[in-house]
C-alpha cells in the first residue's frame, strides 16, 4: 500500500493550528485512500456490479401477448392501461354502481341487512353456470355500501361508507384512506345504516346502529369535486387469496369472488329532476368469466335493492393478485447487495491495512489526536461510498425502469420525493455500512478478522432476511434488529391494511423506511464509538 502521511508540526498561532487541524488530517486520509490502486478499483467494481444486475434485472423479462385479433404483441404494447386515482397512485377501481346524478348538495342514506358472497371455482361447464365450483363465503374486505364519485371514470375521486366482510363498517376515500366505523357483521337482526353529506367539496361519513342516532365517522374533502358528482350504491369484492406460511416464505392460492349486498330504506336528496336509477359496472370486472354478466348487477323491488359486484377500490400494491408483470423501483437496486460486500472489505481494510502493514504508528506520530484520525477516516470512506453508490443507483434505477417498461413489465409510478429518498437512501446505506465495516476494522485490527465480521453482521442478516430460507417471522425479526434492516430504506410502495397481499421481504420491510436505516446508524455510531475508546487506549 502506498500512503502519504501528513506528519503534525505544533502550531505558533493561529494561523498554524488552522493549516494543522482537521482539515489537513482529513486531506492526508483522502490522499492516502485515492493513492491505493486497489481500493479505487474496488469501488469501480462496486459500482459496476451495482449497474449491471440492476439493469439484468430490468432487461430479463421478454413479455408477450395476443390483442385478441391473432396479432402477436411484444413488451410495452402488453401492458394493460392502468387507472391512477388521486396524487397519480395506481388503482383498481371495479364496482357494480347504482347510481343517480347528483346536482350539487345533498345526501344520500340507506340501511343494509346482508353481506354474503362466493368464491374459488370459475370457469365451468356453461351448463352449470359460471360459479360451478365456487365456496359460499364472502371475503375479508369485500364491500358494499354507499358511494359519491366524481365520475364513473376508474380513478376519479370518491367517499364512501361502506360494510366489510370482516373489517365492520368502514370509511373509505381517494383509494388509500380507511376509517374504522362500527365493528362487527351486518345481518337483518344486526342492520348497520350508512349515510353520506356533500356540503361543497366536503363529504361527511355517518353510521348508525338503529337508524336513529348517528355517529360521525369522517369528513373529507375531494378537490375538484365536479358540481354533478355520481351517488348511490355500490358492491365490489376482491380475488380471494390464501396465503400461509412455510419455511422459507409463504404459499396460498388466488382465485376470483363475488358479494352480494342488501338495501332498503334508500333515500337520496338532491339528485337531478327526473332521474331514476340506473346500474353500471366500473371497470371489466367478469370475474368468472366471460358468463359472469348473469351474475353482477342489481335487481329492484319495491324499496329494496339486491346488488352483486367484483373487483375492488383500493390501491394496487405488488403481490396483491393483479394481472401481468410488475415491479418496483427498487427490483432495479439488487445489485446494492453484491456492491455492499466489495465495499465492507474497502471499508474495513481501509483503517487494518494501516495495522497490518506497520503504518498506523507513523499516522499516529504524525496526529497524536487519535480521535480525529478515525473521524477523518469515516468520513473520507463514506464520502466515497457515498458517491459511488448514489452514481450508481441513480443509473440503475432510470435505466433499469426504462429497459423494464420496453420488455412489457408495469413499473410502479412513485413520486419524486420516494424516487429521491430510494436512490440517495441506497447510497447512504452503502456509506453507513462501510463506516461499520471501518470501525470493526480498528476493533479487530487485522483484515481477514475484520471483513469476516463485517459480512456476518451486515451481510449475512440481508441474506437471511430475504432469500426465505426462514420462517416468515424469523425473518421479519431479524430485518428489525440487524444492520440489514436498513435495506428498508428502498421500499417504494406502502404496504395498505385494506389490501390484501404478501407483504413480505424482499419488496416490503417490517420496519418504516426512515426506521429502518436508523438501525444501521445506530449499530455504526455504536462501533464508532467503540473503536475511538479502543484507539485512545490501546498502542499502536
Amino acid at each position: 500500500m502506498t500512503a502519504t502521511i501528513a506528519r503534525h508540526r505544533p502550531g505558533q498561532g493561529r494561523e498554524d493550528a488552522g493549516r494543522d487541524g482537521f482539515g489537513r488530517v482529513l486531506r492526508a486520509e483522502w490522499i492516502k485512500f485515492r493513492t491505493v490502486r486497489g481500493w479505487v478499483i474496488a469501488v469501480v467494481i462496486a459500482v459496476v456490479l451495482m449497474d449491471l444486475i440492476g439493469l439484468f434485472a430490468g432487461g430479463s423479462v421478454n413479455t408477450t401477448c395476443d390483442n385478441g385479433g391473432g396479432r402477436v404483441l411484444h413488451g410495452a404494447a402488453c401492458i394493460p392501461p392502468q387507472p391512477l386515482g388521486p396524487g397519480g397512485v395506481p388503482v383498481t377501481d371495479s364496482f357494480t354502481f347504482v347510481r343517480q346524478p347528483l346536482t350539487g348538495n345533498g345526501s344520500v342514506t340507506v340501511r343494509m341487512t346482508s353481506l354474503t358472497g362466493r368464491y374459488g371455482g370459475g370457469y365451468g361447464p356453461a351448463s352449470q353456470g359460471p360459479a360451478a365450483g365456487s365456496k359460499i363465503g364472502v371475503q375479508p374486505w369485500s364491500k358494499a355500501g354507499i358511494i359519491i364519485k366524481q365520475s364513473t371514470r376508474q380513478g376519479a375521486a370518491y367517499a364512501a361508507m361502506m360494510v366489510t366482510g370482516s373489517h365492520g363498517v368502514r370509511m373509505q376515500y381517494d383509494f388509500t384512506h380507511d376509517i374504522a366505523g362500527l365493528a362487527g357483521p351486518v345481518s337483518a337482526r344486526s342492520p348497520r345504516w350508512l349515510r353520506l353529506t356533500r356540503s361543497g367539496d366536503t363529504i361527511t361519513g355517518y353510521d348508525s346502529a338503529d337508524g336513529r342516532h348517528w355517529t360521525e365517522v369522517g369528513a373529507v374533502a375531494l378537490a375538484g369535486l365536479s358540481a354533478t358528482a355520481q351517488a348511490g350504491l355500490f358492491v365490489t369484492s376482491p380475488a380471494y387469496m390464501s396465503l400461509s406460511e412455510v419455511f422459507g416464505g409463504t404459499t396460498g392460492q388466488v382465485g376470483p369472488s363475488l358479494a352480494t349486498g342488501v338495501f332498503d330504506h334508500v333515500r337520496l336528496s338532491g339528485a337531478r329532476p327526473g332521474s331514476t336509477w340506473a346500474g353500471v359496472d366500473v371497470g371489466n370486472q367478469d370475474a368468472f368469466g366471460p358468463q359472469s354478466g348473469q351474475l353482477e348487477g342489481f335487481q329492484r323491488a319495491g324499496d329494496r335493492f339486491t346488488v352483486t359486484g367484483s373487483g375492488d377500490i383500493a390501491p394496487q400494491v405488488p403481490g396483491g393478485g393483479g394481472g401481468g408483470p410488475n415491479s418496483t423501483i427498487e427490483g432495479h437496486l439488487i445489485g446494492a447487495f453484491a456492491g455492499l460486500i466489495v465495499l465492507v472489505v474497502i471499508g474495513a481494510m481501509f483503517m487494518s491495512a494501516e495495522y497490518r502493514r506497520g503504518l498506523i504508528r507513523t499516522t499516529l506520530a504524525a496526529t497524536p489526536r487519535r480521535g480525529r484520525v478515525l473521524a477523518a477516516k469515516a468520513i473520507v470512506i463514506a464520502s466515497v461510498t457515498f458517491a459511488a453508490g448514489l452514481a450508481a443507483a441513480v443509473i440503475a434505477v432510470a435505466v433499469g425502469v426504462r429497459l423494464a417498461h420496453d420488455q412489457g413489465t408495469y413499473v410502479f409510478p412513485v413520486s419524486w420525493l420516494t424516487w429521491l429518498r430510494v436512490v440517495a437512501g441506497t447510497a447512504a446505506l452503502l456509506a453507513v455500512a462501510t463506516v461499520l465495516a471501518l470501525a470493526l476494522g480498528t476493533l479487530l485490527r487485522r483484515s481477514a478478522a475484520a471483513v469476516a465480521a463485517g459480512i456476518v453482521v451486515i451481510v449475512v442478516p440481508f441474506i437471511l432476511g430475504i432469500a426465505q430460507v426462514l420462517p416468515i417471522g424469523a425473518a421479519e425479526w431479524v430485518l428489525r434488529v440487524t444492520p440489514a434492516a436498513a435495506f428498508a430504506i428502498e421500499q417504494s410502495v406502502p404496504a395498505y391494511s385494506q389490501v390484501r397481499a404478501s407483504y413480505t421481504p424482499p419488496i416490503y420491510f417490517p420496519l418504516a423506511p426512515w426506521a429502518g436505516f436508523g438501525v444501521l446508524c445506530g449499530y455504526a455510531a455504536l462501533a464508532l464509538g467503540l473503536a475511538f475508546i479502543v484507539l485512545r487506549r490501546r498502542d499502536a
